[in-house]
């Protein structure tokens, strides 16, 4: 909704959405719809961009559409049906994925089966579907604030959790992974996966949706560690806000702005030590095969932006986009932050994409983006080398990537004064960044002294 809106989409007569850019703390709608983003193709593919993660696009009385009443229609509002399929053929012939979001632990107060339970009450043969403690049902908390008697996710009334251990829901949500993958999808975002305790159901999730599409990517919203889910029956990984906690605590730790928190990424400024523990941390958990398909993003649509996190510093910002193009990792942008959209966290957040602003880019930090994910394109050991630290003292963060024959060393200088750092590295050693070559470098026997400006990187590749 909130991405670009498409003057190819013809909305049914009558239709009316708020002004583009529209406050995003007013509720409503925008009218973003899937055609804006096939529209966009060309800038997403110059910014390096791969694949889509699609926040829920099927029918829904929300714009943000967590509230699903209809798992087998794309919403009309976003184009329906021939707007994904047109989507899908222009990102696949561009080499680009498209995942979903799927929304499979709760539905909307509209979904068919639970309004028969609404219209039929103790009558209606879905009762087993949801969790239902009384009748009638009170879908709304009424005037004289009286609780609702089912079920529901974070207790909201709008969103009454499915009994998964019911066979035809089960069934149900099985075809629908099914049906999407069929259709042409690459893989499914699970939506709060953990609220459905149940091995077993992602065991079985993941059976149908590698036996539709045995490359499909699932991950899963798993905020905290997750060894439980990945264990290879399961999920394929999670997003990474792990790696978000990390880097922003770190390259954004002199500014970090810490009004926000979440009780699974606790925001505090960390030094090199501690930055050089928690990476160390975060790639010791898992098997290999595991860190090199994880999300790694910097923030999303349920979190503050990035910019806002590291108090506006854009020198940090810029640190944190060149380690997430560095590590092991499916490094993932939330849309905006490369322009330098800032906002606290939801809805701010979730501010229209401000195209007929462009003055209003940041297009300096749009071009790093650019270089950085250029970079990981262009070096196979930045996608799935494997991973040495070399250094970690004074502000200074040094690792080695390397693949085959290709050998690459990263180096961050996240201080306020220029480093002078010594490696102990045979051979001879070339800046590949900063992409103009300034970086002094020095070959001394058996090892290269590296000059690091403040708050910026060099990485070297042995030639």
């Amino acid at each position: 909704d909130r991405f670009a809106r498409s003057p190819r989409t013809r909305q049914a007569r009558g239709i009316t959405f708020k002004p583009w850019g529209s406050p995003p703390d007013e509720q409503g709608y925008q009218g973003g719809d899937l055609r804006g983003i096939v529209d966009r193709l060309d800038y997403l593919q110059e910014l390096g961009v791969t694949a889509l993660y699609l926040n829920p696009i099927f029918s829904s009385a929300s714009n943000h559409r967590y509230h699903t009443f209809d798992y087998f229609e794309v919403d009309p509002l976003l184009g329906g049906r021939p707007a994904l399929r047109e989507l899908l053929d222009a990102a696949h012939a561009r080499d680009m994925r498209v995942v979903l979001d799927g929304v499979f632990n709760h539905a909307s107060r509209g979904f068919w089966a639970f309004h028969h339970i609404l219209e039929n009450g103790p009558r209606s043969p879905y009762l087993e579907w949801f969790h239902i403690h009384g009748y009638p049902l009170r879908p709304y908390e009424n005037l004289n604030g009286n609780p609702i008697n089912y079920e529901a996710w974070w207790g909201m009334p709008a969103l009454p959790k499915f009994n998964t251990a019911n066979p035809g829901v089960r069934d149900y949500l099985f075809g629908v992974a099914e049906h999407w993958v069929d259709f042409g999808i690459d893989g499914w975002r699970l939506d709060v996966p953990g609220d459905i305790d149940d091995d077993e159901f992602w065991r079985e999730f993941r059976r149908r949706v590698k036996k539709a599409n045995p490359e499909a990517y699932i991950v899963g919203e798993v905020w905290h560690e997750a060894q439980r889910w990945l264990q290879g029956d399961q999920f394929d990984a999670v997003m990474n806000y792990q790696f978000s906690r990390t880097a922003l605590s770190f390259f954004g730790g002199k500014n970090l702005n810490t009004r926000w928190q979440h009780q699974d990424l606790n925001l505090v400024a960390l030094d090199v030590a501690g930055f050089n523990a928690a990476t160390r941390r975060m790639l010791g958990i898992y098997d290999w095969q595991i860190n090199l398909s994880q999300l790694n993003l910097l923030d999303s649509h349920d979190m503050p932006r990035a910019l806002w996190i590291v108090g506006e510093d854009k020198s940090a910002l810029r640190l944190c986009v060149l380690f997430q193009m560095t590590m092991p990792g499916a490094p993932c942008i939330y849309y905006g932050d490369e322009i330098g959209l800032s906002s606290a966290g939801d809805p701010h957040c979730r501010a229209a994409f401000p195209w007929n602003e462009p003055d209003s880019w940041d297009t300096a930090l749009l071009a790093h983006y650019r270089r950085a994910a250029a970079l990981r394109h262009r070096y196979t050991a930045l996608r799935t080398g494997d991973f040495e630290p070399l250094y970690a003292m004074h502000d200074v963060y040094a690792f080695r990537r390397r693949h085959a024959d290709q050998e690459l060393v990263v180096i961050f200088n996240a201080g306020r004064s220029k480093a002078n750092l010594l490696l102990r590295e045979v051979g001879n050693w070339e800046p590949v960044w900063p992409e103009d070559q300034s970086t002094e470098i020095r070959m001394e026997t058996g090892k290269i002294r590296v000059w690091v400006p403040p708050q910026e990187a060099v990485i070297l590749i042995r030639t």
